[in-house]
């Protein structure tokens, strides 16, 4: 008996002593979903700093600030493949449409970056800036990514560096191979935004003049992204008529360059071309047996959203958007273009010729301020208006504006939506920016996506059709990407991890815009934290500004 009591003061003395753990954050009784794709458990997180202390029974901790997450889930922050918010962000860090949909981390570099520049770049891009204006006071792709930070934004930020970058520093916008000189000079290019952080080369070769470059070009670039772990990621030259003779490029540029290579938003355009899911699945999946790492991503969207430029073939465009321009005013021109825009080819990429009528392109983006009433209508519309040709009216309005003009596309199935959501590699982008139904973005209209896409996975097809489940929907979401970019300590809920989380509710997520009412926030997102500061709380934005810069494995610190 003696022993017995003995023992037991000496429990109490280790256990019953022992103060209550305290957390900077603790999150309390919520559904866990890890990330891991392993079924939800209930439990909470502390959280101390930027990092993730504890994850399980934490009963008895106390926080500094205290989360109820019942009936809620509790998962990793989400990360978004394909972000355009590389301008929206320098107007509003807040990153309001994605973080409200959970997002915490925004990838760019899908063929354009925001470095490397040079001093004619630097022009250029400030010539071309529409409703959002700022200085451009950085050069490198690394330093941007710093001056976005430093300004202040909620979610982390990455970026690819752009292939179409590269060849504009070097080459300019002439429809020809670079010489070996050129050649060396982007490769140098390559391993400076390798070392400041740059996730890999990205490419978009649909668009001039992405589109005069050759493979060889391209596996040059990427075997010096290889040197650093780095990724190759595309949308392919083709999406429609040559989409597998396209993959078969993307695939071969893996295999030359020995890189992980991504297909950015997979999708068949062209109701002619809905058929060649499955062939794109096999060729991928072979690949994949034959040890290459083959991933792709999407959005949750029938339209595309790209602009004008993407329905004119890349001849015209050559040498930059004046001399597109000045050609479009050429009479001879005209006829051609007026022959070769509605001409079935698989020289180029038309996505004009991949809608069912000229009432499936809608106008959404002008940069002239006399044009804006032109938002939301279709091009059908616009030519019946002025009382000419959709072809004509497309040319016309390239040089009106003085940009490409935005433009969304419908032009993809339901099903083969539905279908890729279940592929075991595919992970998410909205391919588009962060927004806020205020302020200067009000002068423009954007894809759905911008407020919907991740929301839409969750409640769309997750919870109401059930596509997939809610784990394996989490897991594409947070820790597919992670692995397949190599971020270290994020995508996942583990100890030691930082503290990037999205809490939502798994019954009320859903989104809300529509391509006649796109700037709607979505809903269900309750609660966000971002490097361990709470951004979204019950749903409101905090104003916090606590994002990083995440680098790639290539990354070289000057410090």
């Amino acid at each position: 008996m003696k022993a017995l009591l003995i023992g037991m003061f000496v429990l109490f003395l280790i256990y019953g002593c022992r103060p209550a753990q305290t957390f900077d954050v603790l999150i309390k009784n919520g559904q866990i979903v890890d990330g891991s794709g392993n079924a939800a458990f209930t439990g909470d997180v502390g959280i101390v700093a930027d990092s993730i202390a504890a994850i399980g029974d934490l009963t008895g901790a106390h926080g500094a600030i205290e989360i109820d997450a019942s009936g809620l889930v509790v998962a990793p922050g989400f990360i978004n493949m394909l972000s355009w918010a590389v301008d929206a962000l320098i107007e509003d860090g807040k990153s309001q449409s994605d973080i409200k949909q959970g997002v915490t981390l925004e990838v760019f570099g899908e063929g354009s970056s925001m470095g490397p520049l040079n001093e004619e770049m630097k022009k250029d891009k400030k010539d071309s800036q529409g409703d959002i204006k700022y200085p451009i006071n950085w050069t490198t792709l690394g330093e941007y990514l710093e001056a976005l930070v430093k300004k202040g934004v909620s979610t982390n930020v990455a970026s690819f560096v752009g292939a179409t970058t590269l060849r504009v520093h070097t080459v300019g916008y002439e429809n020809r191979a670079p010489s070996e000189e050129e050649l060396e000079q982007m490769k140098a290019l390559v391993r400076q935004a390798m070392e400041e952080g740059a996730m890999g080369v990205g490419s978009s070769l649909i668009y001039a003049p992405a589109f005069y470059s050759r493979t060889e070009e391209l596996i040059a670039l990427c075997q010096v992204a290889a040197e650093y772990d780095g990724m190759y990621i595309s949308h392919l030259r083709s999406e429609g008529n040559q989409l597998l003779e396209s993959l078969d490029e993307l695939i071969r540029i893996a295999d030359e360059a020995n890189i992980r290579a991504e297909v950015y938003h997979l999708k068949m355009a062209g109701k002619n071309n809905w058929d060649k899911l499955d062939a794109v699945v096999s060729k991928i999946d072979s690949a994949r047996k034959a040890g290459l790492t083959i991933t792709t991503n999407m959005y949750t969207y029938t339209a595309g959203a790209t602009g004008l430029d993407a329905s004119m073939p890349p001849w015209v465009q050559e040498g930059g958007y004046d001399k597109w321009a000045e050609r479009l005013t050429d009479p001879k021109i005209r006829d051609k273009l007026k022959i070769e825009m509605v001409t079935p080819t698989n020289e180029w990429e038309s996505l004009m010729m991949g809608v069912a009528s000229y009432d499936d392109m809608l106008l959404i983006g002008f940069k002239n301020d006399s044009l804006k009433y032109l938002t939301g209508k279709s091009l059908a519309e616009v030519a019946a208006m002025r009382n000419t040709s959709p072809i004509e009216t497309a040319m016309d309005l390239v040089v009106q504006d003085g940009s490409r003009v935005g433009t969304v596309y419908f032009m993809m199935s339901e099903e083969n939506v539905k279908k890729k959501i279940a592929l075991p590699y595919m992970s998410f982008g909205s391919d588009a920016a962060s927004y806020a139904p205020e302020g200067v973005f009000l002068k423009s209209r954007s894809h759905p996506r911008a407020f919907g896409n991740f929301a839409r996975l969750l409640g769309k097809y997750v919870r109401d059709e059930k596509i997939i489940s809610l784990e394996e929907a989490v897991y594409k979401l947070t820790t597919l990407p992670a692995t397949n970019l190599k971020i270290k300590k994020r995508g996942a809920l583990k100890e030691g991890y930082f503290a990037d989380l999205a809490i939502f509710d798994p019954n009320k997520i859903q989104d809300h815009a529509t391509y006649d009412k796109p700037m709607q926030y979505a809903t269900g997102m309750v609660h966000v934290l971002v490097n361990g500061i709470p951004v979204l709380k019950e749903g409101e934005h905090t104003g916090a500004l606590p994002g990083q810069v995440i680098r790639g494995p290539g990354y070289k610190s000057t410090d």
